[in-house]
């Protein structure tokens, strides 16, 4: 029986030239830089103008290929799984995703490689695996990543059926692992090259700038990548400043040095731009080079809001947006009171950090700012729309925390509701609450009932309306995901 396949630099001074990647619509009015001069970005490779062209894209190879690396199980009977139902099986040397679909099998990893939550917990909807914690996405065929948070996608496993048993065939290196970067381009440098063009640049290191640049070269973009930031930091994740105030940056890293080397995308650190002529298509930095671009995102977050009133610039008040800022405050607040002012999710979680020496909170109402995983989705959609590959938005705002070991969830967007229906047991802080305007539900907030959250995010990115009177009963069977 056959199987089925279901860092950080200064800025540089080095010259090099590289080829442009752009579709063939967009060709001709690129063969000009910025400023209507003759480009350099063009290239003649043996006497030929060439371009990457879009079904060039790096073939994705299977990088398992040692046979001593393989290992194959039965795992389950053909009638042991229903159509829509996942189950977590083991093949000796680690775990596999088994999902059955429409009649078909798949097998990939079953531990979301963003922070390892089960996907077994998850909810399966319209060919795809969302993760119970953080809403993140996963292809079924593929393993790719198409919502996020995170990076990475899914290892995917070959299935066959054979005398109505169903065998999986793994890499015992992707059952360990669970997880997998895509294939991406490198920069093709071929002679000098001015240091002060670029093809793409990014504003930026954050996670939306960072799955921009992976995104492009993802997609086969194998001219030059430019990302710039004011800290001197290569791209981490600061939502975990808050949750673990005494990390040191190199701790939280998205992605390692050697990553940025491998794909040439370049990182200029302490770099601050001061001004931005879209005209021109120029930039300023603060100590005054220029740099030309073609194609430039701005992702450079939000500041944190500081008080307005006195006292606000005295040493022992903080704002948290970087790691020095954190670990500032875990210094000077070690064995003392602690005032934490602001009720949202980032005061919260700085709540639980102190929670061993907390004596005082002095709380004022935040509102909640709903962006944490659609603003890494943006990245993505921006690097697709800068290859003209024309992209909505179509993600559902998702944002999480714990506190004091208790999970909470929340999705969509609750602006102006006018009602909310709680369903489950607050006392026992067990519960799901939706956000209700007119009679409709435009939002939902758990605690400690996954995947709820996951599965209504489904159902509001498939497009289909949720009325108030579906929830108001208690009978949320509806919503819940098939899993063992």
């Amino acid at each position: 029986m056959q199987y089925s396949e279901q860092c950080c630099y200064p800025r540089p001074r080095m010259e090099v030239k590289v080829e442009v990647v752009l579709p063939e619509k967009d060709r001709e009015k690129e063969e000009l830089s910025p400023n209507g001069k003759a480009s350099p970005l063009a290239y003649k490779a043996n006497g030929t103008t060439r371009h990457y062209h879009h079904e060039e894209r790096p073939i994705v190879l299977n990088p398992y290929t040692n046979p001593k690396d393989m290992v194959e199980a039965s795992v389950c009977h053909v009638k042991d799984l229903e159509n829509g139902q996942m189950r977590e099986v083991d093949l000796g040397c680690g775990k596999a995703l088994l999902i059955k679909q429409n009649g078909e099998y798949y097998a990939m990893g079953h531990k979301c490689p963003h922070y390892g939550a089960p996907l077994v917990k998850g909810v399966l909807s319209r060919g795809r695996v969302r993760c119970p914690w953080h809403g993140a996405c996963f292809n079924i065929a593929t393993g790719d990543i198409e919502d996020f948070p995170g990076l990475d996608g899914l290892p995917k496993f070959q299935v066959k059926i054979e005398k109505e048993r169903v065998y999986i065939r793994a890499s015992k290196q992707a059952l360990q692992s669970q997880r997998r970067t895509k294939v991406m381009a490198k920069c093709i440098a071929l002679s000098n090259y001015s240091t002060a063009i670029t093809n793409i640049l990014i504003i930026g290191a954050g996670p939306a700038g960072l799955v921009c640049a992976e995104t492009l070269r993802q997609e086969g973009f194998s001219d030059r990548i430019v990302m710039c930031t004011s800290e001197k930091y290569l791209p981490y994740d600061r939502s975990k400043l808050s949750k673990s105030m005494d990390s040191q940056a190199e701790q939280i890293l998205l992605r390692s040095k050697e990553f940025f080397h491998m794909y040439d995308i370049e990182v200029l650190t302490e770099t601050q731009v001061i001004n931005v002529d879209t005209k021109n298509k120029t930039v300023v930095f603060k100590d005054g080079f220029r740099m030309e671009y073609n194609k430039l995102l701005i992702a450079t977050g939000s500041t944190p809001k500081t008080l307005t009133c006195k006292g606000k610039e005295l040493d022992n008040v903080f704002t948290i947006r970087t790691p020095e800022d954190a670990n500032r405050v875990v210094k000077l607040a070690s064995n003392r009171n602690v005032v934490i002012v602001g009720a949202s999710f980032l005061g919260k979680r700085c709540n639980c950090f102190f929670c061993l020496y907390l004596k005082e909170v002095v709380l004022k109402s935040g509102k909640v700012l709903r962006a944490d995983a659609c603003v890494i989705g943006i990245g993505r959609i921006a690097a697709l729309n800068m290859l003209a590959q024309g992209t909505e938005i179509n993600t559902i705002p998702y944002l999480w925390t714990a506190m004091f070991g208790k999970s909470i969830r929340y999705a969509g967007n609750g602006d102006g509701f006018d009602d909310v229906i709680i369903q489950g047991d607050i006392e026992e802080l067990k519960f799901v609450a939706f956000y209700t305007r007119n009679d409709e539900v435009i939002a939902v907030a758990s605690m400690n009932y996954d995947p709820i959250v996951s599965k209504v995010a489904e159902v509001m990115a498939s497009g289909k309306s949720i009325r108030k009177r579906d929830v108001e009963t208690g009978d949320v069977s509806w919503l819940t995901g098939k899993g063992s």
